[in-house]
């Protein structure tokens, strides 16, 4: 019975590595009097143009408000935030913005239309020019790779057992 406690206890103390926080530092860090990192604003400003406020959300490198030039293309915003993470949908990028008539409006983005838009044979424009107030949104979904699958599998397994040692331990003081 003690020898079950202890490869119990040896179980339960190697299972708690895949339980840490795997997170980046917290806390402002100001670079080159460029880019608030942690905090979420990032100014880009021209001196010399008129500049806007846009908000990017969701799978970007460095997600936040922005402060850039009034000529900035989405490309270029994307840029900006460091580009989109492994995880981003890049064919469904989308433009939240809020028209003279206080309406809201939704306007989708296909990362093919930001490529390739000197060679669009439309007359309209399909990737629309940013304005102040403009959200930017990159969505995606967190994707598991291996190491993630062999933690749960592992942390499941972990539980199982002692969930069993539990039981025959129970059995055992009737």
């Amino acid at each position: 019975m003690k020898k079950l406690f202890f490869i119990s206890f040896i179980l339960f103390i190697t299972s708690s590595q895949f339980a840490q926080v795997q997170d980046y530092e917290l806390g402002a860090d100001y670079q080159n009097g460029r880019r608030n990192v942690y905090g979420g604003y990032f100014d880009y400003s021209d001196q010399e143009a008129i500049n806007i406020e846009v908000s990017v959300w969701g799978y970007a490198k460095y997600p936040g408000r922005y402060f850039i030039p009034d000529y900035t293309s989405v490309l270029d915003l994307i840029s900006f935030v460091g580009g989109p993470t492994d995880d981003s949908n890049l064919d469904e990028l989308r433009i939240y913005r809020v028209d003279e008539n206080k309406r809201e409006i939704m306007i989708p983005i296909n990362y093919n239309d930001l490529m390739w838009e000197d060679n669009l044979q439309s007359k309209y424009r399909k990737v629309p020019k940013l304005q102040a107030g403009d959200i930017l949104v990159i969505p995606g979904e967190p994707r598991l790779y291996s190491i993630d699958w062999l933690s749960i599998g592992v942390s499941l397994f972990l539980a199982l057992v002692q969930l069993a040692t539990l039981i025959l331990t129970i059995n055992d003081l009737k």
